[in-house]
């Protein structure tokens, strides 16, 4: 059995990466711009997020796919589940986090642009579903930093202290 993802699988994962950081930073400088500027971040902000949740979509898909190669040598038992969790809740977080940014906006009614298309309000504006929506894509997107700062953490853990091949199965290179 192979011991690391697919060439695919692991230039999706940086490439979320990447995105997730383009998404979190446009998110970041809003404030660091005039008004008319910062229009134009909120719409970097808009379409990095629906990349992401696009990609995770894909990866997905080649999870269920390709699968998960074993890690070198195995886990504990606890250190398995653990990992899935963490994964799953990844998942979660960067497939939810663009769906609560866009039922945001409908229900802000702002117009907003996706890939240069004008994204037509599929609902009648309220004031407080968009506070409540928005309060919860905030709250999610600050968990994000955690989560990732976790993964972040057990990857190199997992390399430099118990030296198994948790993090050269996601590297690029042979």
């Amino acid at each position: 059995m192979r011991n690391r993802y697919s060439l695919i699988q692991i230039s999706l994962h940086w490439a979320t990466l990447v995105m997730i950081i383009l998404t979190y930073s446009a998110m970041l400088s809003r404030g660091m711009f005039s008004e008319d500027d910062e229009s134009f971040i909120n719409l970097f902000h808009f379409n990095f997020g629906i990349t992401v949740w696009l990609l995770m979509f894909i990866r997905l898909g080649l999870r269920h796919y390709y699968g998960t190669p074993p890690i070198e040598p195995p886990l504990a038992e606890w250190q398995s589940i653990a990992s899935k969790g963490l994964h799953w809740m990844l998942y979660l977080l960067f497939l939810s986090l663009p769906i609560l940014g866009f039922l945001t906006l409908q229900f802000g009614g702002k117009d907003w642009v996706l890939y240069g298309f004008t994204v037509p309000q599929w609902v009648t504006p309220d004031p407080s579903w968009r506070k409540l929506l928005k309060q919860t894509h905030e709250t999610l997107a600050n968990t994000g930093y955690f989560l990732i700062g976790f993964h972040t953490l057990a990857a190199l853990y997992h390399h430099y202290i118990r030296r198994d091949d948790t993090l050269r199965r996601m590297l690029p290179g042979k």
